[in-house]
């Protein structure tokens, strides 16, 4: 029988083959992608990349785009986006090589997705809500080739066929004594993204409960105006 194990700090385990979604703690989480490297794992600077800062770049630019504030829910998907490589042991495939890999890996990074979004009850992506995501992790890539890594202007189009424009600044707030663009030690960056992961569950919660509120003071005020036909839209995220 094929097995395919993974046991976490907490001291749970996953199956990567048959994945729950509660097989692992938020902490699990974090400090899976604290540990799991982007760039393969090669910097300019004395720590490498981690992905669970990647993914708190890719939110923080993603909530400075135009149109309207992200719901919590949205905030959670932007910030989970990359959660699959913490469970599937700390790894980060470089995106050319991901297409060599074939139908297996990508079924294997299908399936542990799927477990995520269950975790999280993330909503699914639209055609444009994808399309402004992809906008904000092309433009963290781009960040990161020059500023972290070390590539040259030149390099970015004609080596890695990066087309965007890297930002000028930093868009994440910065730890003490870290400069900016430079990878946080993993405890560092396990600590900021299980701070965003817990703050945005609770926005959530608090969302939902509002809209219940709302909804309920909305058939009050209906009922005492004599039960007309009122639409209640809920965004709850």
């Amino acid at each position: 029988m094929t097995r395919a194990w993974i046991m976490f700090q907490s001291g749970s385990k996953i199956d990567l083959l048959n994945p729950r979604s509660d097989a692992w703690t938020d902490r699990d989480l974090a400090v899976g992608l604290s540990r799991t490297n982007r760039w393969g794992g090669h910097s300019a600077w004395d720590y490498p990349l981690s992905v669970a800062q990647h993914s708190l770049a890719v939110l923080a630019i993603r909530e400075a785009m135009p149109g309207r504030p992200l719901t919590a829910g949205e905030a959670l998907r932007e910030l989970l986006h990359d959660a699959p490589e913490a469970l599937m042991g700390g790894l980060d495939i470089i995106t050319p090589l991901k297409p060599i890999l074939g139908d297996a890996f990508r079924a294997l990074d299908t399936r542990l997705q799927a477990a995520v979004n269950r975790r999280y009850d993330l909503p699914p992506w639209t055609v444009a809500s994808h399309r402004e995501h992809k906008q904000a992790d092309h433009q963290a890539a781009a960040n990161e080739a020059l500023h972290v890594v070390g590539w040259r202007r030149p390099a970015l189009r004609k080596t890695l066929g990066i087309e965007i424009e890297p930002m000028a600044h930093d868009p994440l707030g910065l730890p003490d004594a870290v400069a900016p663009w430079e990878p946080w030690p993993p405890y560092v960056a396990a600590d900021r993204f299980l701070d965003k992961l817990k703050a945005l569950q609770k926005a959530r919660v608090r969302g939902a409960k509002g809209w219940v509120t709302r909804v309920r003071l909305g058939q009050q005020a209906n009922d005492r105006a004599g039960g007309g036909n009122e639409e209640i839209v809920a965004d709850t995220g």
